[in-house]
């Protein structure tokens, strides 16, 4: 399940990513942020990892066109998880976009949120 998470500026968005992950995610979470480019021609993201499995085969392809038509898009990505193998994934991430990408422990949501909001 993908929720929004409210942010202070509009040209950051944010989503809680728990479970696992489906298509009808994607359905919903694109659109938010194609709205947030659309209307500041790029965004900050926050992605906060919740008890979180994965995708599914429909959802994980959905993830890679995302990654793909957004990658020049995002201006930074501040990936908040639980587990070790989150934080990995923040290293594994980097070649694949040209957003500035930083991985922060769930204590240290407040400071992921800073670090969007810097210049």
């Amino acid at each position: 399940m993908i929720e929004q998470i409210p942010l202070d500026s509009d040209q950051a968005v944010g989503f809680k990513l728990s479970g696992k992950l489906h298509d009808e995610d994607y359905k919903t979470f694109v659109p938010l942020v194609d709205a947030a480019i659309a209307k500041h021609g790029k965004v900050r993201m926050l992605a906060q990892f919740h008890d979180f499995h994965g995708w599914d085969m429909h959802a994980l392809w959905d993830d890679i066109k995302f990654s793909t038509t957004h990658c020049t898009k995002i201006e930074k990505i501040a990936l908040v998880g639980e587990k070790t193998w989150e934080k990995w994934m923040a290293s594994v991430c980097k070649p694949f976009t040209m957003a500035k990408i930083q991985y922060f422990d769930v204590s240290q949501l407040d400071a992921a949120k800073a670090w969007l909001a810097q210049a």
